[in-house]
């Protein structure tokens, strides 16, 4: 695809050039489980879990699906939030904190489970995430914070490394395994079908009126969908004229900031593949979009309050300055813009808000993976399943004013911690750290691996994946097995099976080809 100079000031997203199904506006009443008021990423993933899940959905869309905010963000996928780490763990306790940054890894890591089982093809890639300082150095104080973010979130699980030449950017940062990127248009193309093909309702062109009590369901179009659940998934929370005391209410605790974002191609390489946000106030966001005969580097930022800046076309030119300096050879392309909202504490809204009612919003720069937790909140409530961060994002924040709210102790069993540690770190970082008698899932040259060390100190290595279906096994100190926490199977040390249904043993780790590991002078 050749370059399209920017000659005009065109402002419509590069996501846009993707085709999307078009879906009929609301003509007749309609009887459901579930109306979703929105067709962004929010209300098309909580479509697509309800309707997976057997309900009947119907998806309200006021304009066209995908074209709202989330068809004007930058398609970063990242568990790290705007508000930094160092600031939340003190907020709220390391434990909230933790509870934070996982919610939005079970969001990634729920796409990656959509694009996987439904084979969907829209440039999901696992990469890299780095978090560093400007390309001007703001001294020694910026590195300090930077090294204590990356301690923190390694002692919370994260697979987060202190680095002192951040690739491209130059210069300290902190390196984020498990982030991802995709073509958010692309996926919910394929959302919205599946919703369809499933049975599911989808309505463009249709402006809810109302959210009523009796009978219970949405006024849109002059017409009613009658259903047991409501759940708006709109960028600012509309409830409808019988509850606009308390949507008034929900909307005046969100703060809106619009953010530009330009893009242009360059050649293929010249930007490695992965996430790139510094420090500043507001923050600079670059990532690329790998193509067929270049790159599209996309940078965004120079965000302010919405409303409350003159020099709109400033901002861009800014951005374009920027990265034509970073990257002399860039053709721009593409200019937009997209608005975030931001909360008093820094944390969303989403959850239940009234009996049957559910709604999520204030994202902040996190819309894809918010948004993707608000839907898997209100499908489980909806489905009547528990969540472990129903409490955390409660519009009320009920449980965390009161501190009654203990995230790990309480949600061990939810599914997304039997896949966790596949995502979100090892144990350790060297097979030194693994003890006489002790089994320990380590890192091994970018590998999680199965270590267990006997009492004569000898070294045994298998893959930490179980043959089964992937997980990520885990050590049994008092039975000396390694177990996987998804379906049970179990393994000696030394990784044959010890019982089903996995049939296979451990495998010797791909990082221990040519590179034998056996006692401790061979532990790193």
């Amino acid at each position: 695809m050749s370059p399209r100079p920017l000659s005009s000031p065109n402002t419509e997203p590069f996501w846009s050039e993707a085709a999307f199904p078009s879906f009929p506006p609301l003509e007749d009443d309609l009887d459901v489980d579930v109306a979703v008021v929105g067709g962004g990423i929010t209300g098309l993933t909580a479509a697509y879990l309800l309707v997976k899940a057997g309900r009947t959905v119907a998806v309200l869309e006021r304009g066209r699906c995908a074209q709202g905010e989330t068809g004007h963000t930058s398609g970063h996928l990242t568990m790290v939030t705007d508000t930094p780490l160092i600031e939340l763990a003190p907020r709220f306790d390391a434990s909230h904190a933790q509870a934070v940054w996982d919610a939005g890894l079970a969001a990634i890591v729920q796409i990656a489970t959509i694009v996987h089982e439904d084979e969907i093809d829209c440039d999901f890639r696992w990469i890299d995430g780095y978090l560093h300082l400007p390309r001007d150095p703001v001294g020694r104080e910026g590195t300090e914070a930077l090294q204590q973010t990356a301690m923190l979130a390694d002692e919370m699980g994260f697979d987060a490394t202190f680095v002192e030449d951040v690739p491209f950017a130059g210069g300290p940062g902190v390196r984020f395994a498990t982030q991802a990127r995709f073509h958010p248009r692309k996926y919910l193309a394929s959302l919205a079908r599946i919703v369809q093909e499933r049975g599911g309702h989808i309505h463009e062109e249709t402006e809810v009126e109302d959210v009523s009590d009796a009978p219970f369901g949405v006024r849109a179009n002059h017409r009613f969908v009658r259903c047991r659940d409501v759940f708006v998934a709109t960028h600012m929370p509309v409830l409808g004229a019988s509850n606009e005391k308390e949507a008034t209410l929900l909307q005046s605790k969100l703060a809106p900031y619009t953010t530009y974002v330009v893009a242009g191609a360059v050649p293929r390489g010249s930007v490695p593949d992965g996430l790139f946000w510094d420090t500043r106030n507001p923050y600079r966001y670059l990532r690329t979009l790998p193509r067929e005969d270049d790159d599209l580097v996309i940078l965004g930022g120079a965000d302010h309050k919405t409303g409350q800046a003159s020099d709109t076309s400033e901002r861009f030119r800014l951005l374009e300055d920027e990265l034509k300096a970073a990257l002399p050879g860039c053709s721009l392309t593409h200019r937009w813009s997209g608005q975030v909202l931001e909360t008093p504490d820094g944390l969303p809204y989403m959850g239940r808000v009234a009996d049957h009612r559910y709604a999520a919003t204030g994202f902040s720069g996190n819309g894809l993976t918010f948004g993707t937790v608000g839907a898997m909140i209100a499908s489980d409530g909806i489905l009547e399943r528990p969540s472990p961060w129903v409490d955390l994002f409660d519009p009320g924040r009920g449980a965390l004013r009161r501190g009654l709210w203990a995230y790990v102790k309480e949600n061990a069993d939810y599914p997304y911690y039997r896949l966790r540690d596949r995502f979100a770190g090892a144990e350790g970082k060297s097979l030194r750290a693994v003890e006489r008698g002790q089994g320990k899932v380590v890192e091994y040259r970018g590998e999680k691996v199965a270590a267990f060390r006997d009492s004569d100190g000898t070294l045994t290595v298998r893959s930490a994946v179980c043959t089964h279906m992937g997980c990520i096994v885990a050590w049994n100190d008092a039975e000396r097995s390694w177990d996987c926490p998804c379906h049970g199977s179990r393994f000696t040390p030394g990784g044959n099976v010890i019982s089903g249904p996995a049939r296979e043993p451990l495998t010797e780790p791909e990082s221990a080809a040519g590179h034998p590991v056996g006692s401790e002078e061979r532990a790193e």
